[in-house]
C-alpha cells in the first residue's frame, strides 16, 4: 500500500478524535481507580475507543459521500482515494477489534461499548435527519467514554466520588460537543441541504443556531467551575480548565458576532482545542 493510500485511511481514522475519546475512557477509570494499574484492562479500554471512534467515522464518511462531494470534496471517500467498498471493510476490521477488546474487559463494557456503537451507526446513518436530536446522538457518543472508564475495572459503587466525578465528566463532554455540532450544522448548510439535513441552523436560521451553540459552550463552562468548588478536583484543576473556559467563551462571542460558514469552521476547529485543552484539565485535576 503507498503512502497516499495510508494518509487517506488515516484520515477517515480521525486519529485525534479517536485519542480524544480513549483519553476520556482513561480519565474515568482512573478518577475512579486513583491508579492506572492493573494496566491490561486500561489499554483494552484505549483500544475499544479508538477503534470503535474510527469505526464511527470511517461509516460517517460512507453515508455523508455525497453531501461531502459538495462541502468537502477533498475527503478520501468522494475524492476517490479510498472507494466505499474499502471503507466498509475498513469500519468491519475496526468494530471488530473494539468489541473483542471489550469483551475482554468484562459484560459490563461490552455492554456499552454495543450501546454506543449502535447509537453511533444510527446516528450516521439516519440521525443528521433529527435536527438538535441527532446532535444529542453524538455528544452522547462522547460523553460515554467517561462512564466506560469507570466501569472497566468493575465493581463500581455508583456513590462513589470518582464515578460522580466520571459522570460530571460526561456531562461537561455531553455539553460542548452539542454545541460543537450545531455550530458545525452551521458551517454544512451547503450539504445538508442536498440531503434534507435538517440541523438547526437550516431549521431556525444560522443566527439562532449560534445562540443555541453559545448556551451549550457557556452551561460546559459553568459546570467545570461548579467542579472545582465542590472539591472533587484538586487545584491543578483550575490553570487548565480556566485556560479552557476562556478559550470557549471567546469563541463563544466570536460566532454571535459572525456566525458566516466561514466563521463557523474556524470557530469548530477552535472549540476542539478547548476540549483537548479540558481533557487535560480532567486528568490532572481529577487524579
Amino acid at each position: 500500500m503507498d503512502k497516499s493510500k495510508v494518509a487517506a485511511f488515516t484520515r477517515l481514522l480521525r486519529p485525534i478524535n479517536g485519542v480524544m475519546m480513549a483519553f476520556a475512557v482513561i480519565i474515568g477509570a482512573v478518577t475512579l481507580q486513583k491508579s492506572v494499574f492493573p494496566f491490561t484492562p486500561l489499554l483494552l479500554g484505549f483500544v475499544t475507543a479508538f477503534t470503535l471512534n474510527g469505526a464511527s467515522m470511517v461509516t460517517n464518511d460512507y453515508w455523508d459521500r455525497s453531501v461531502d462531494a459538495v462541502n468537502e470534496p477533498t475527503r478520501p471517500i468522494p475524492s476517490g482515494q479510498v472507494s466505499t467498498g474499502e471503507a466498509l471493510l475498513y469500519a468491519l476490521i475496526l468494530i471488530a477489534i473494539g468489541l473483542v477488546s471489550a469483551y475482554l474487559t468484562n459484560f459490563a463494557c461490552l455492554f456499552v461499548a454495543v450501546i454506543s456503537l449502535l447509537v453511533s451507526l444510527t446516528y450516521n446513518r439516519w440521525g443528521k435527519q433529527m435536527g438538535l436530536l441527532g446532535n444529542f446522538m453524538v455528544s452522547a457518543c462522547v460523553a460515554i467514554p467517561f462512564i466506560y472508564g469507570g466501569l472497566i475495572y468493575g465493581g463500581v459503587d455508583f456513590t462513589q466520588r470518582g464515578f460522580v466525578l466520571s459522570l460530571s465528566f460526561a456531562l461537561m463532554a455531553f455539553l460542548s460537543n452539542t454545541g460543537r455540532e450545531v455550530t458545525k450544522g452551521i458551517a454544512d448548510v451547503e450539504g445538508d441541504k442536498t440531503r434534507n439535513v435538517r440541523t438547526l441552523a437550516i431549521s431556525r436560521g444560522a443566527g439562532t443556531a449560534a445562540s443555541i451553540s453559545v448556551v451549550f459552550y457557556l452551561l460546559a463552562v459553568v459546570l467545570s467551575m461548579f467542579v472545582w468548588v465542590f472539591g472533587w478536583v484538586s487545584w491543578w484543576y483550575l490553570p487548565l480548565v480556566i485556560l479552557a473556559d476562556g478559550g470557549f467563551i471567546w469563541s463563544s462571542v466570536m460566532l454571535l458576532r459572525d456566525h458566516s460558514k466561514e466563521n463557523a469552521i474556524k470557530v469548530k476547529r477552535r472549540v476542539l482545542v478547548w476540549m483537548l485543552i479540558g481533557l487535560l484539565a480532567f486528568i490532572i485535576g481529577g487524579v
